[in-house]
């Protein structure tokens, strides 16, 4: 079965949702190069991210103690729920593949560039 997909503009750059149903949702972000994410966590929702092209500055911790890594396409991570994390796109453009599960409005922003709530 062929499937809808919808993209969302964000200031940041947008996502494409590719997948969602009640048991997972599969997103592509396209972080423009010197955006990036909200600093943020979720409360149920769980996430892997893949890079498909650039590097990807991942911040994660718990708010208080953040560790920097780089990610560079073709490697992945895995967020658990309750994981304070920003994604950054400080080296220019980036693409990911997002898998979590399905809770997509499960977001508690703790800074965020654009003045979101």
């Amino acid at each position: 079965m062929k499937t809808k997909q919808k993209k969302i503009i964000k200031p940041w750059g947008h996502e494409i949702i590719w997948a969602e149903n009640k048991l997972y949702a599969g997103k592509i972000l396209i972080i423009n190069s010197q955006n990036k994410l909200s600093k943020q966590y979720h409360k149920i929702k769980e996430e892997t991210i893949y890079v498909l092209t650039g590097t990807l500055l991942l911040q994660i911790g718990d708010g208080n103690s953040m560790e920097e890594i780089l990610l560079k396409r073709g490697e992945s991570y895995h967020i658990n729920k309750g994981t304070v994390h920003r994604f950054i796109a400080k080296f220019g453009d980036v693409e990911l593949l997002e898998v979590s599960t399905p809770e997509l409005d499960d977001v508690v922003r703790l800074e965020d560039d654009y003045s979101r709530a």
